[in-house]
């Protein structure tokens, strides 16, 4: 049965938002889910203590509800990526390739990889801009946010917005939908 690992990221941010390459990762959330059905088969969540910038903003503790306390007692990515990636290992076999709700998450952990000399299986499948793809399934002049998707798809948002885990979970409600018109 092939996979598809939808992720979602967390990162260090101020009001109006900062450079990709001045953010940290700060929450690793993935779902990996059956193609076929969007099912959940298996979930990965991790805090991550940024290293550059280690105090978070007030702006990025209220968007997020991460504590400054969990992401203290986290370990840095260069331990948490080695964990996620042995994770993934197992469903490596049966994975099409992998998702998120726009290109950030990508382009986030791509510039990880490379500043911290990391490995990842993700760079050796392909991924769906998740965001784009439903913009033209849905014949939409422009993409559009994730809650405003999930309302178009008719569902709402199920947990707390602005948490790895959650998002990517309702990330995935939204790729049977994608997927199913152009593969």
């Amino acid at each position: 049965m092939p996979h598809w690992l939808v992720i979602d990221l967390e990162a260090t941010t101020e009001e109006g938002g900062w450079p990709v390459e001045e953010m940290e990762i700060i929450e690793i959330g993935a779902t990996l889910v059956a193609e076929a059905n969007g099912r959940e088969l298996d979930h990965f969540q991790r805090f991550v203590r940024p290293q550059r910038r280690p105090l978070l903003t007030s702006f990025c503790r209220d968007l997020t509800h991460i504590s400054q306390a969990s992401v203290d007692a986290a370990a840095p990515l260069s331990v948490v990526w080695p964990q996620f990636e042995r994770w993934l290992a197992q469903h490596a076999p049966r994975l099409v390739g992998w998702t998120s709700w726009g290109d950030y998450d990508r382009r986030q952990l791509e510039l990880e990889w490379r500043r911290q000399h990391l490995e990842s299986h993700l760079a050796r499948v392909p991924h769906v801009n998740l965001k784009q793809r439903f913009a033209d399934a849905r014949q939409l002049k422009r993409p559009v946010g994730l809650i405003t998707a999930l309302h178009l798809a008719g569902l709402h948002f199920q947990g707390q917005q602005h948490r790895a885990l959650e998002d990517a979970r309702n990330t995935a409600r939204l790729l049977p939908l994608a997927l199913s018109v152009t593969s």
